[in-house]
């Protein structure tokens, strides 16, 4: 065992503070790594505040991780010491049941571990994250990266924010010539524009706030509505392949259903705390439109968003701060005063 110093929720009332555990020692088949830089996602939050009610304390939060590798298993051969990876959302699965056979651990059967506060698939120990100097990570959800040195801190972020966004994109087969409707321009939204844009689609972003048109526009976005303005959504009625929904509150989605041409569909990746009001079912039978829902990606689509950001040189907008600065930066996502993301410099911790 060896010892890692990160930073920890004890209760859900407690401000996160300095918290030091023990790693396991790597295994055959595992990679050690010192975290370089870890994304703050509005998961982190929900779990320290135990909000989905499933929290296990003490919990260190972080599934945005880039590291440097510092050891190797005998059995690991994608990796050596020096390289720079990437872990994000899960680190193990059951690696057996169909989803896994697939590649889709994400999806996996019998529940994929989550980088923290998930059950360890041998003994059912909780996982501690990437708010922390080190990890030990299972070679196979280590990942590579290709991005250069000086885009690390905003590379963190692709590991969560970057592949809920491509894997929908990527399953429903979002290319050229297409028109694609991005729902929010957080967190989510922001990588999905830029995703949207480099596949070759016309993407058009739908946004409460008017002052976001210029960002918008910036990122890759061609039009922007403000989807309080009525006459400007009924504009694009009927036209869009494909909408992607990054909001993570409660809201009337047949506004947005009434924009998908026949054979449309709408993926939901935002996670309200409470249900969105109910669909009207006409909206959907009368033009067989679709909704659904999709969650992050498994380690090849992964893998593969990665290559994708790093060909087209994609990174998340991003804020840099000190590991004590992380209650603040809660408070201020609350607020969605953040362009687009958090990201915490382990060197400070």
């Amino acid at each position: 065992m060896s010892q890692a110093n990160g930073y920890a929720a004890t209760s859900a009332t407690a401000p996160l503070a300095p918290f030091s555990f023990e790693r396991r020692e790597p295994k055959p088949q595992d990679v050690a790594l010192d975290v370089l830089y870890c994304g703050v996602c509005h998961s982190d939050l929900h779990t320290a505040r135990n909000e989905w009610k499933n929290t296990v304390y003490p919990a260190v939060p972080g599934h945005e991780i880039v590291g440097r590798v510092t050891a190797v298993g005998d059995l690991v051969s994608k990796f050596k010491v020096g390289d720079i990876v990437g872990v994000g959302c899960m680190v193990d699965s059951c690696q057996h049941c169909g989803s896994c056979a697939e590649g889709l651990e994400q999806y996996c059967n019998n529940g994929f571990t989550g980088t923290y506060n998930g059950a360890e698939q041998e003994g059912g120990a909780n996982t501690y994250g990437g708010y922390s100097n080190h990890m030990v990570v299972r070679e196979s959800f280590v990942l590579k990266i290709s991005h250069s040195e000086a885009d690390l801190a905003a590379v963190a972020p692709l590991l969560c924010a970057g592949i809920t966004t491509y894997s929908p994109l990527r399953q429903w087969k979002v290319s050229p010539g297409h028109k694609v409707g991005i729902v929010g321009l957080g967190g989510l939204g922001h990588m999905g524009v830029k995703i949207a844009a480099a596949m070759g689609a016309h993407v058009v972003l739908f946004t409460t706030s008017e002052g976001k048109r210029e960002d918008a526009l910036r990122l890759g976005a061609k039009e922007v509505v403000v989807s309080k303005n009525a006459s400007e959504m009924a504009a694009h009625a009927n036209s869009l392949d494909f909408i992607l929904n990054t909001v993570a509150a409660p809201h009337n989605l047949d506004a947005f259903l009434a924009l998908l041409k026949l054979d449309g569909t709408m993926t939901l990746v935002g996670a309200p705390d409470s249900p969105h009001p109910s669909p009207n079912v006409f909206g959907l039978i009368m033009r067989r439109r679709r909704l659904a829902g999709s969650l992050i990606g498994g380690i090849k689509e992964t893998q593969e968003m990665l290559d994708f950001c790093a060909r087209h040189s994609i990174v998340s907008d991003i804020e840099s701060i000190r590991m004590d600065q992380i209650e603040t930066a809660y408070t201020r996502m609350l607020k969605s005063d953040v362009k687009y993301r958090f990201v915490v410099d382990m060197a400070t911790l």
